[in-house]
């Protein structure tokens, strides 16, 4: 059986997370800069060159916390790869809406385990909170995605956050790690880096059972013709 898809090209994007207005205005900006050989092809590239560059950080820091540094410079190549491939094919007017939604929705859920990977292989962080994470924001990204698909509408930000903001306290824990070392913590086997994760972890499987719920009685309300 042959299920139809939602035209990505008429995908409802809803983006309300802090920065937005302001980092869509720079994007926009630095879409005018970009030379023609800068192409969305290139900047998802990028991105992925990104994501590398994080993971070999944190891998890395098991021999010095300065490659740390590494992690760091990535977060903002993966962001600047990630944010600008879309936006400058919607900016020069040469989208190409269900190879764009495919590839870079798929390089997205690589770039996160490479990052959530390279976060548990680091000495701060154990492997299975790690996980954890992973799990609550590959959840997120499902729901996002089905969400798409049944009601044309594409949720970019959660509780006023999205993907920028979640670079933010990612770079902001990255620079504590730095600080503080990976001596032991106050909470046993768990340091307070773990704690820290998986609540984080925490709060998105949780998000993605409430908005599963949310969704869930809004289709049945809509298919008793209610709304």
């Amino acid at each position: 059986m042959t299920i139809p898809l939602q035209n990505s090209a008429a995908l409802s994007r809803i983006q309300e997370n802090w920065l937005a207005t302001k980092e869509r205005k720079l994007l926009n900006w630095l879409c005018a800069q970009m030379p023609p050989y800068v192409t969305p092809d290139r900047l998802t590239a990028l991105g992925m060159i990104g994501a590398c560059m994080i993971f070999l950080g944190y891998l890395g820091s098991n021999l010095h916390s300065s490659w740390l540094l590494l992690a760091i410079v990535g977060y903002v190549v993966q962001w600047f790869g990630d944010s600008m491939d879309g936006s400058i094919a919607r900016f020069r007017r040469i989208e190409r809406p269900s190879y764009g939604y495919f590839i870079d929705h798929s390089c997205d859920g690589l770039a996160t385990l490479f990052i959530l990977a390279g976060i548990g292989l680091s000495p701060f962080v154990t492997m299975d909170v790690a996980m954890v994470a992973l799990a609550g924001y590959l959840l997120l990204s499902i729901h996002a995605y089905l969400s798409a698909r049944v009601l044309g509408e594409f949720k970019l930000s959660y509780l006023a956050a999205g993907p920028t903001e979640l670079r933010l306290m990612l770079i902001a824990l990255t620079l504590m790690m730095i600080a503080l070392g990976s001596g032991p913590g106050y909470f046993g086997r768990l340091s307070g880096f773990d704690l820290f994760v998986g609540t984080v972890g925490f709060i998105l499987i949780l998000l993605f059972v409430i908005q599963t719920l949310a969704t869930g009685r809004r289709l049945a309300r809509s298919e008793r013709g209610e709304e």
